[in-house]
């Protein structure tokens, strides 16, 4: 069997991480970088040339021209934290590094910090994430599933009435000969009806695509949308992860619930379900270029903006 080069790509090795990101200097570089690509430009009247300052441990910028301070991490998902830009730095290459997932109570123990800090720190990474997959559109050919996190609860409904369900859609975007998957999408859905999956095909899917679904009468909806529909029918799980017009969602669906399965012991699935699909899918979409994690994650939380953890804790899983 010939060696998957995906999978066997060199990433950032943890000697190579401290080099670049161990020391706090190294980190407030990466971040300048990610917030202003071509050089510092002031918010306030667009000048092009500053001077630096500390205060109260943060870096400042002074614009020249107008005089608006601007602290280095104001405006991000960093702004009103008292974590350490290298533990920042840390968290994200964990978060982003890790094959499968990383919980909050282990990054508690990697960072040395307390777990609610932890759990603030991983999911304002996993929000910046989110908002990195939001505007994923597929195209092409197209096979797509519906599927929930979470199982049942002794005594309440069984099946797929059960309280403690969480309805998605998985699709997953292919090459023409349907033996390369390309890119991927998981979103929650409030249910598994014609008007959620229209409304959710309308922001994920590409006009002019052709999808490959199984049964479920939901997606007569992409139909009436003018998509070209094959109908894929199997026998059993098994048939469905054997068929080329199913294969690849089944795949990349059964890894995606294995991993959060694997190392999530309890998630709030009618909640936070959306930032830990889309955590799975970032990390996904981003695999042929193990070595530009980091400083990608850096600019989706230079450009994301603050969040708080109010903010954070009132999660909603359907877009707005």
């Amino acid at each position: 069997m010939a060696m998957n080069q995906v999978q066997f790509q060199k990433g950032l090795s943890v000697a190579e991480f401290m080099a670049s990101y161990g020391s706090e200097a190294g980190c407030r570089e990466a971040l300048e970088r990610a917030r202003w690509p071509q050089g510092f430009v002031c918010p306030k009247c667009s000048h092009v040339t500053c001077r630096r300052f500390e205060r109260g441990g943060q870096l400042y910028l002074e614009c020249t021209a107008c005089g608006r301070q601007t602290s280095l991490v104001s405006g991000t998902l960093f702004q009103s934290s008292k974590l350490p830009l290298r533990l920042w730095f840390l968290a994200m290459y964990l978060l982003s590094a890790a094959k499968t997932n990383l919980s909050a109570l282990e990054l508690k123990r990697h960072l040395g910090v307390c777990y609610r800090t932890a759990w603030r720190t991983k999911q304002k990474i996993m929000q910046a994430m989110t908002a990195r997959e939001e505007a994923r559109r597929l195209e092409g050919f197209v096979q797509i599933d519906d599927a929930y996190l979470g199982g049942e609860i002794n005594g309440a409904k069984p099946g797929r009435g059960s309280p403690n369900k969480q309805a998605f859609l998985i699709a997953v975007q292919t090459d023409e000969t349907m033996e390369k998957v390309l890119y991927a999408v998981a979103e929650p859905v409030p249910t598994f009806d014609k008007a959620a999956v229209a409304d959710w095909a309308a922001r994920r899917l590409d006009p002019e695509c052709e999808v490959y679904t199984d049964g479920l009468g939901a997606f007569n909806a992409l139909e009436d949308q003018g998509h070209a529909r094959t109908t894929v029918v199997a026998s059993g799980r098994r048939e469905r992860t054997q068929t080329t017009s199913a294969r690849w969602v089944n795949v990349v669906l059964a890894n995606i619930k294995r991993s959060l399965s694997g190392v999530y012991h309890s998630i709030r699935q009618q909640k936070y379900a959306r930032r830990y699909l889309a955590e799975a899918t970032w990390r996904f979409n981003r695999r042929f270029d193990l070595r530009a994690l980091v400083p990608r994650l850096t600019v989706a939380m230079a450009t994301c903006g603050p969040h708080s953890e109010r903010m954070l804790r009132m999660a909603t899983n359907y877009a707005h």
